[in-house]
């Protein structure tokens, strides 16, 4: 799992790479998430579109990271979400929770609204 972060304004954006399957690092994402609050950063979008797979650890540590966010007054978007994660996230209900996008700029947006 590779994580990749820009901020583009007030947005961090974090592009990961590879399998959300468990262990360290997919733990790393919710630690990248929690620096981001401490650094004053609440607005986070996450690009799934290089994400191959993910199980149910993948799943709670998104849903951590957007609790945390949420309890920090800001929120978690996710864009670029294939249809192998979109499946996932309609097996489990997710979909209705996680605000998904097409693209980065129409995230980034989202949060201007």
């Amino acid at each position: 799992m590779q994580i990749k972060e820009q901020m583009k304004g007030d947005v961090a954006v974090i592009a990961l790479k590879g399998k959300l399957m468990g262990g360290p690092e997919t733990m790393a994402i919710h630690t990248k998430v929690k620096e981001l609050i401490e650094s004053g950063v609440n607005k986070v979008v996450i690009d799934l579109g290089k994400v191959s797979w993910m199980n149910s650890t993948g799943l709670g540590a998104l849903m951590s990271s957007m609790t945390s966010l949420r309890n920090a007054d800001g929120d978690l978007k996710l864009t670029h979400v294939t249809d192998k994660v979109k499946s996932l996230f309609m097996i489990t209900k997710l979909i209705t929770i996680f605000d998904t996008f097409d693209t980065e700029e129409e995230a980034i947006a989202s949060f201007e609204k």
